[in-house]
């Protein structure tokens, strides 16, 4: 049975967790795509959009999340308000640790391949830190999450065989593909089981809180 519960006051360190699960993740993207080998498969997709509307990859980000969060109401996948915070911030926080440049660049393929490492291991702290708040997953992890329950598959696999796909579409929009995409498209859900492991973090035991009236009146009356 899936933990959920209405929206209710929180506390000021789940909003730090939250947050602080942002940058982390907006950080470890920055590693990614300073790394020079191919960015990540949701990257892939943002630049291609970035470039073809001359926007930031930042609000490319954000208007891919309301995309996703569009599809997520409608599959009938729970909203919190981390997941249309991490909507916002997670784009405005790669806008600006792009504009800060405290991540490296780097043109070395050994170095470079660390610093995708580097990046995925970030962005799976990330997702434990913010899914841990308690506020809603992430738009695209609540994509992943949605496919997880319905079909019992591992998390991870689930969440390589959605990067997949997204690189695909991306590539056709002309995003940049290299050997970094292929060590984020299939080791992120290694490195994310790995991590998740070390932490003892299990996602489907997290009691989320979500926003009362997005919830349909059949499944609020099933909510504690």
């Amino acid at each position: 049975m899936e933990k959920v519960k209405k929206s209710e006051r929180v506390s000021l360190f789940r909003l730090i967790r939250l947050f602080a699960g942002f940058f982390i993740g907006a950080t470890g993207t920055v590693f990614m795509i300073n790394a020079n080998i191919g960015v990540a498969p949701w990257d892939v997709l943002h630049i291609g959009i970035s470039e073809m509307f001359g926007i930031t990859i930042g609000q490319a980000s954000i208007m891919v999340s309301l995309l996703v969060i569009i599809l997520d109401q409608i599959s009938g996948e729970y909203i919190g308000w981390g997941t249309v915070l991490n909507m916002i911030f997670f784009g405005l926080f790669i806008d600006l640790i792009m504009y800060m440049d405290f991540v490296p660049h780097t043109n070395g393929f050994l170095m470079s391949v660390s610093m995708v490492i580097i990046g995925l291991t970030l962005l799976s702290i990330c997702m434990w830190w913010y899914i841990g708040a308690g506020m809603g997953s992430g738009p695209r992890d609540g994509m992943m999450l949605l496919f997880h329950r319905r079909t019992g598959k591992p998390i991870g696999l689930i969440r390589s065989c959605i990067e997949v796909i997204v690189l695909i579409i991306g590539y056709f929009l002309g995003g940049p593909v290299g050997v970094g995409t292929l060590l984020s498209a299939f080791g992120m859900g290694v490195v994310m089981r790995i991590v998740f492991k070390i932490v003892n973090f299990d996602a489907k035991e997290v009691k989320h809180q979500y926003i009362e009236f997005l919830i349909s009146k059949e499944k609020r009356e099933n909510i504690g």
